[in-house]
């Protein structure tokens, strides 16, 4: 059942990438609406699961907090290695595919952790099974949006773009199916969104918003940008 359901995620990420797609030419526009997805979710979805699931503090500050700002510095570390690497060889600084296919591939890692979560919900039972799969599946929109414009913002071919989408659409349905195999300890799932949701904060903020307003400072990037965060709270607020 959880697998079954868990296709519904592969649909709506699919889903997501397709409309990325199709809006190239407003890629201000794109890259606002993505940027305002992504913080919608780190604040109003993955923060708050974390701190509910690994909440146990670590010299006065919750672990999911100290990991949330671990997972920020390590994504600024990893492009400024990158970026680095690429000027030594003579590249320019500013488009570094690797942080693309990287920011991607942690998107991926994200989707397959909630198919993890569907799969562990159905272990409780056939209600909170559903509730988390239509939380999942109703945020994958997003993920699937975010991961095609990651990939393509940094300069990747759009078949890699397509095959990152492909394989964040994958990801859920892989993840309920595992589920057969093992149960994931509530405080690793926290753990974990929290060093993620810190890592997703500083792609959208860093890169993905300054990118958006750079070409095009128009006020419809900004109210693309305010319309990300609103989907992602009437998401959460219709899901529960």
């Amino acid at each position: 059942m959880a697998v079954f359901v868990a296709l519904g995620a592969f649909c709506m990420t699919l889903f997501g990438g397709w409309v990325a797609q199709r809006v190239t030419d407003r890629r201000h526009l794109v890259l606002g609406l993505a940027g305002g997805l992504m913080l919608g979710v780190v604040g109003l979805d993955l923060l708050p699961e974390a701190l509910a699931a690994a909440g146990r503090e670590l010299f006065g500050v919750p672990r999911a907090l100290l990991l949330f700002v671990g997972g920020f510095l390590v994504a600024h570390l990893v492009e400024r290695l990158l970026a680095v690497g690429q000027a030594a060889h003579g590249a320019s600084e500013e488009r570094v595919p690797q942080v693309g296919l990287t920011a991607a591939a942690a998107m991926v890692g994200h989707s397959l952790m909630d198919g993890i979560a569907i799969g562990a919900a159905f272990q409780v039972g056939g209600g909170m099974g559903t509730t988390v799969a239509l939380a999942v599946i109703t945020h994958d929109f997003a993920d699937g949006f975010n991961t095609y414009t990651l990939t393509s913002l940094y300069g990747n071919a759009r078949r890699k773009a397509v095959a990152m989408l492909f394989a964040d659409a994958l990801a859920p349905v892989v993840g309920a199916a595992s589920t057969l195999l093992f149960t994931l300890p509530e405080e690793l799932l926290g753990s974990y969104l929290g060093f993620f949701g810190g890592a997703l904060l500083y792609l959208a903020a860093a890169e993905i918003l300054p990118e958006a307003h750079h070409d095009h400072p128009a006020r419809s990037t900004l109210l693309c940008t305010v319309a990300g965060v609103a989907f992602i709270w009437l998401m959460v607020g219709l899901t529960g």
